[in-house]
């Protein structure tokens, strides 16, 4: 019930209760929430906690399939006169920044006053090693993507869209500007294959110039950013009524036989979709990671599930799995000259480990997007990144009983 960023969604099914494909089974638990639909059906095994990809544990729902896939008989296609009946069907969709961020999508696009969106961007840059299934939804799925890019203009009336996508991806460019030939108010914009194109605060400054201020909202300078297969996410649901129960997952790394792109259910067990792809080169893998070499997580078991926002698996040999051990910081600044938000990642690490909050604030630690760029460059092998995340929830966590 938590595959999105704010409040977990809440259980409406029982146990012993049969569900059908498309039925809710998990309602908004707040206006900053998604709502979670059954991806097979079958029979509501059990409703409990579960260790789910972040590490902290969330009430899960398992469903026993009975292998039907039966079709839920209340889908049928949202009526949309208005604004609101737009924001109504994209809530009701499912749809979450399906990237790897997680938020619900009908609370990033409800913003106050459209008069002052300049800019919807459709991010397609998948900058990260491996990742390539927003590359897959671009090229086989382009329809849904025209069809997304057509609402978002109709009902929100942004000045312009841009469709975002490194040169690393050609077929992908080369789709995409087919599609859109013919639209002057869509442009496809090519960027440098550099990492990290697809944060957003970045892809807003290389594509409009403008700067995100600390504690801003892209809204708050005009701008919205989306992940590409959200928009195709919502533009099915708007046309056939099925919600979002399946997602396209990038299966790679050093471990597995048969790299490949797949479309799984949400919910599927991750180990799944490894024998699907021919299994493991030798025994199960050192390390599995949800999400893309630099900002994914490690996950505790093959048993974890696909939620909305795992958008790649990468399973890792010894070799590539080992953690060098870190030395001491050499002041060589490679850290500071590759950070993105031009921040001082070792004064995160040094402030979070003496708790110096006052520091951690004075060094604007919330302006860091956790790109892992210091990490991934320091020849001292400092755990930046690591320290950096520890010190947000550190001092998120202080100012909250400072509240109190």
């Amino acid at each position: 019930m938590k595959m999105h960023s704010g409040k977990p969604a809440v259980p409406v099914v029982k146990v012993g209760e049969d569900v059908k494909l498309g039925q809710l089974i998990g309602e908004m638990g707040g206006v900053v929430s998604s709502p979670i639909h059954a991806t097979v059906s079958g029979c509501v095994k059990s409703i409990n906690e579960r260790d789910p990809v972040t590490g902290q544990k969330a009430v899960s729902i398992t469903i026993a399939s009975d292998g039907l896939n039966t079709l839920c008989p209340d889908i049928k296609r949202p009526n949309i006169k208005s604004l609101q009946d737009f924001y109504d069907a994209v809530r009701d969709s499912g749809a979450v920044g399906l990237g790897g961020a997680g938020y619900p999508a009908a609370p990033k696009l409800a913003i106050k006053n459209l008069d002052q969106l300049d800019y919807i961007l459709i991010n397609g840059a998948e900058c990260e090693p491996y990742v390539t299934a927003d590359s897959n939804t671009m090229v086989a799925d382009a329809k849904h993507v025209y069809v997304g890019v057509k609402l978002l203009m109709e009902f929100m009336r942004p000045k312009k869209v841009c469709v975002c996508i490194e040169s690393n991806k050609p077929e992908a460019i080369k789709v995409m500007q087919e599609t859109f030939a013919y639209d002057n108010n869509v442009e496809v914009c090519i960027l440098p294959s550099l990492y990290p194109q697809g944060e957003r605060k970045v892809l807003v400054y290389n594509i409009t110039g403008r700067i995100v201020p600390e504690g801003a909202r892209l809204a708050d300078i005009g701008v919205i950013v989306t992940n590409v297969t959200t928009v195709a996410v919502f533009a099915r649901y708007i046309a056939c009524g099925l919600p979002l129960i399946k997602k396209v997952v990038t299966v790679d790394g050093p471990a597995v036989k048969s790299p490949a792109n797949v479309l799984a259910p949400i919910g599927t067990p991750i180990r799944e979709l490894f024998d699907f792809c021919g299994g493991f080169v030798d025994d199960e893998p050192r390390k599995v990671i949800m999400g893309g070499s630099m900002m994914g997580v490690a996950q505790p078991s093959l048993d974890v599930p696909v939620v909305k926002t795992t958008n790649c698996l990468i399973a890792c040999s010894d070799r590539s799995a080992n953690f060098p051990s870190a030395t001491a910081c050499i002041k060589c600044g490679r850290c500071l000259s590759v950070c993105p938000m031009r921040l001082m990642p070792p004064n995160f690490e040094t402030a979070y480990m003496m708790r110096n909050f006052d520091a951690l604030r004075h060094y604007k630690l919330n302006m860091c997007v956790e790109c892992g760029s210091c990490a991934y460059v320091c020849p001292a092998k400092r755990p930046l990144v690591q320290a950096i995340q520890l010190g947000k929830e550190a001092l998120w966590l202080h100012e909250k009983e400072g509240a109190k």
